[in-house]
């Protein structure tokens, strides 16, 4: 086992080719060690190199509704406002904090996207 730091794109691409040969590899194993280790070199330098932006809190809360089979009056419930759930959905109301502890709790949204600026239209 040679494990070294993923420091270019080089080393990225030789990293993933030897993680698909270890790919089924069993824990315990030397090669199994080696897998979960190369796995987290890679997250990292996924993680610095392909950064993944987080969604709009709007078409987050969408998106989840849609998975969830929810509609409006659904979220009217969990917000208070039949009215307010429109202007919210149609970005003419800023979320609230409260409407944020209460949609992030029901619909399992992570806060930090819930608080994220957006734009009104």
């Amino acid at each position: 086992m040679k494990i070294k730091p993923i420091k270019n794109e080089k080393d990225y691409q030789q990293a993933l080719k030897r993680l698909e040969q270890i790919f089924d590899a069993e824990k315990g194993t030397k090669e199994g060690d080696e897998l979960e280790i190369l796995s987290i070199l890679i997250d990292k330098y996924e993680s610095e190199h392909f950064p993944i932006e987080m969604p709009d809190p709007i078409e987050a809360i969408k998106f989840r509704m849609e998975q969830m089979g929810m509609k409006q009056k659904d979220l009217a419930e969990v917000v208070g406002f039949k009215s307010r759930v429109s202007e919210i959905l149609n970005k003419k109301r800023k979320l609230t904090l409260d409407m944020i502890r209460k949609i992030s709790t029901a619909l399992h949204i992570p806060a930090e996207i819930l608080v994220q600026d957006y734009i009104l239209e």
